[in-house]
């Protein structure tokens, strides 16, 4: 050890819980360390000094380390620190994995971080010696990136929120930051490199660690301490809470800040925005001094919630977006990723930028309304039902609509003699005893089912069946005197130009039983009671407009439910034309790009940043090709490609990148579509993971044995296939050279029910080709 000198040595982080295990990586450590002469590997356990700070030794390790080697067979909480820690502190990170040891590799494909960092796989000690002894570039990831200053704060949202969840984001709110998000309701995994840059462009971090062993919570907080130990390497103010009785992993237990009720996370909350404000005075970090041009280049973030501040710099004006914008529809729908929130962004702020204008957006989640679900709609008729939701949806809006004005004119009223005794009565009508109008509206919402589910309780019991005269309902759901404030409301609107109601976000956190009835009810009510406002409004002259944007699915279980939805005014996000995904991501890339590359077509600027073929085929065609015809999916593939070129200083995307690229998006595909298709249809459940090493083209005899292999009974089998087909897993030959998918015959299933039922048994059913390499099939073209 004397004779090594400072960064000639590499840290080994590893888990102890598999003796077998610990025992071959030390046997593979000290066999590589025998043949080393400029450089020493060092096992954790070097490391473990009694008496000084938990992590102390781990820094230390790892400042003077040249790189790091961490074992991922197992997620150990410590090593996934340990492993952002030193990417955060500029240090190389090289993964290695047992191949013999199944581990936590399942869990490992779900969290989706560190097969994007990419691992070497070994066998016995003498393999992992081999790969030790073999040249590690120690070249650092690279991530350089100016402050975001409209959005400065990064949050990893846990997958089921509640109270806790909605406390931790509607401070940040009151605190008057913007936040950016990783939220696993948008993207089933979360990408190394998405993680790193989001990281470096934040003067803030906020994660949050779960208790219990259930695998979902594993997962969250997996994902949470890698962003954490990248936010302390980076040097970022970082506020890691969890629960007083949570099961904190002892690298931060120093550092973790605990709470037991939402007071706690309040205090924590207002500590932290101290910070953020002190890191936001510091200037922005220095860029790589010889960035290539994809290290630097910044085409925005799939999940268009974090690109609030950034998305009118490259948004595509569809016809869809612009028949909302003239109050043509009342529902926007779209898949996931189909590009709703992004047009719901825009939209919202395209209104706004008309002072006159009152915009009002909201965006409920369905955990909001589960007390309200439970312990009321479950005993109720169904009459009952539709009236109690459809005044609880009208009052909400009414009460959001007052909100808004009262929020609007807080400083102008008192230089407007106009507005000024209106606003007066208005804030009077409005604050009432027994209401809350504090916290953002998450929060609000959260208040109001609960009282009123609370009320319900007290006054009728859990008796089912109950009916509810129009009295019993004003008495449950009305806090206000409603007729007066409605009027109020309409003289107030004579001061101002058009009202936009927006919803969006209401069928997240829905049941991973899928859509039930009681869900489409809680819709359509919703857009009935916006319907009734926008009747009542413009017969006093004011143009009021309700738009509910929803995915496609739930809103054909709505139509499903109802015999007139057909006759609602909606637009389809659907996208069939691959040259309008092209110029979606040529705009993309003329705002990173700059202005000179702003009349240049997207053949113009492909090649300079994309190698043009990948195996013959052209490669934006590649990409889109296994995008699903999805815009988010474009971006991602796009991302991740870049992420891996960036990684190895290559001047452009190689084969190469493309195809690891392809890889990782491949499997975020796998797991985002299972969760998907669970939710939605919950006997599918795995489904997807059964077409591991199938071929890529399969009979129908072929396609309903893997069906019936995931337990999966006869009579539902041909709901399946439709699913598959619905949802462009698999598409239908019609020929030797053509396929079939459902983006290729306008999202109508039923052409590709036909032309399936006419092969019949001489019917190939085709496996997308995005799915291929997460499930191991070799392709056939």
């Amino acid at each position: 050890m004397a004779n090594i000198e400072k960064n000639n040595s590499a840290f080994v982080a590893y888990t102890s819980r598999d003796r077998f295990l610990a025992d071959l990586i030390s046997e593979g450590v000290a066999k590589a360390n025998r043949k080393l002469h400029n450089l020493r590997y060092e096992p954790w356990e070097f490391n473990d000094i009694a008496g000084n700070p938990l992590i102390s030794p781990v820094v230390d390790a790892i400042d003077e380390s040249r790189f790091i080697v961490a074992d991922v067979t197992y997620l150990n909480p410590n090593v996934v620190y340990e492993i952002g820690f030193s990417i955060g502190r500029s240090r190389r990170c090289f993964l290695v994995q047992h191949t013999g040891t199944e581990g936590d590799k399942k869990i490992a494909r779900d969290v989706g971080i560190f097969d994007t960092l990419g691992f070497e796989p070994y066998e016995t000690a003498d393999e992992l010696a081999n790969t030790l002894t073999a040249y590690v570039d120690p070249a650092p990831l690279p991530f350089s990136a100016q402050l975001d200053r409209r959005a400065p704060v990064y949050v990893v949202e846990p997958t089921t929120k509640g109270g806790i969840a909605t406390v931790m984001t509607s401070r940040l709110k009151k605190a008057r930051y913007k936040y950016r998000s990783f939220n696993p309701a948008e993207d089933a995994r979360l990408s190394a490199f998405d993680a790193i840059r989001q990281v470096a462009s934040s003067a803030g971090v906020m994660v949050s660690l779960l208790d219990g062993l259930r695998e979902e919570s594993i997962i969250h907080n997996t994902r949470s301490l890698f962003v954490a130990g990248l936010s302390y390497g980076m040097g970022k103010p970082t506020l890691l809470l969890a629960h007083a009785t949570a099961d904190v992993p002892l690298d931060v237990r120093d550092s973790v800040r605990t709470f037991t009720r939402p007071d706690d996370i309040v205090t924590h909350i207002a500590g932290f925005s101290l910070e953020v404000t002190e890191h936001l005075q510091q200037a922005d970090p220095t860029p790589l001094c010889h960035p290539t041009s994809l290290q630097s280049l910044q085409i925005g973030d799939p999940t268009a919630e974090n690109e609030m501040t950034t998305l009118a710099n490259y948004f595509l004006n569809t016809d869809q977006y612009t028949r909302a914008l003239r109050g043509e529809v009342n529902l926007v729908v779209g898949r996931k990723g189909a590009g709703k929130t992004a047009l719901f962004i825009q939209m919202r702020d395209k209104t706004r930028s008309d002072k006159r204008n009152v915009v009002v957006d909201l965006k409920p989640e369905g955990y909001q309304l589960l007390k309200l679900k439970e312990d009321i709609l479950a005993h109720l008729t169904q009459g009952a039902n539709h009236h109690l939701v459809t005044a609880f949806w009208e009052y909400l809006i009414l009460l959001e609509i007052t909100y808004k004005l009262l929020e609007k004119d807080r400083v102008l009223h008192k230089f407007n003699h106009e507005i000024r005794d209106l606003y007066i009565d208005l804030e009077r009508t409005y604050r009432v005893k027994d209401f809350s109008v504090e916290g953002d509206f998450s929060e609000r919402l959260l208040s109001l089912s609960q009282r009123i589910a609370q009320d319900y309780v007290c006054r009728f019991g859990g008796t089912d069946s109950t009916k509810l005269t129009t009295g019993q309902v004003t008495e449950l759901v009305y806090s206000h005197d409603v007729r007066s404030l409605r009027d109020q409301v309409s003289a107030y609107l004579a001061h101002k130009g058009g009202v936009w109601v927006l919803f969006d976000n209401l069928d997240k956190g829905w049941s991973t039983q899928g859509v039930d009835t009681v869900d489409a009810m809680v819709l359509r009510c919703l857009i009935d009671a916006g319907r009734k406002i926008e009747r009542d409004m413009r017969k006093c002259g004011h143009a009021v407009h309700c738009i509910v944007f929803v995915r496609n699915d739930v809103y054909e279980h709505l139509m499903r439910q109802s015999s007139d939805y057909g006759k609602e005014m909606r637009v389809a996000l659907d996208w069939t034309d691959p040259d309008m995904l092209r110029e979606l991501l040529r705009l993309r890339l003329v705002s990173a790009l700059g202005p000179v590359y702003e009349n240049m077509t997207f053949e113009q600027i492909w090649p300079r940043l994309c190698v043009s073929h990948y195996k013959g085929e052209e490669t934006s065609s590649y990409v889109i090709e296994r995008a699903l015809m999805r815009p988010r999916n474009v971006i991602k593939i796009f991302s991740h490609a870049k992420g891996f070129a960036a990684n190895l200083n290559h001047q452009k995307i190689e084969e190469s990148d493309l195809e690891k690229g392809v890889r990782a998006y491949s499997q975020d595909l796998l797991v985002e579509l299972d969760h998907e298709l669970n939710d939605v249809f919950p006997i599918a459940r795995e489904l997807l993971y059964h077409f591991l090493d199938s071929q890529p083209e399969v009979s129908p005899l072929e396609l309903r044995q893997i069906i019936s292999e995931a337990t999966i009974s006869p009579e539902d089998t041909d709901r399946v296939i439709d699913f598959l087909l619905y949802y462009g897993i698999v598409g239908v030959r019609a020929s030797p050279d053509e396929v079939y998918y459902i983006f290729n015959v306008n999202y109508d299933l039923k052409v590709l029910q036909i032309r399936a039922a006419r092969g019949g048994e001489n019917t190939r059913y085709v496996m997308n080709s995005a799915f291929r390499p997460a499930l191991g099939i070799k392709s056939c073209d």
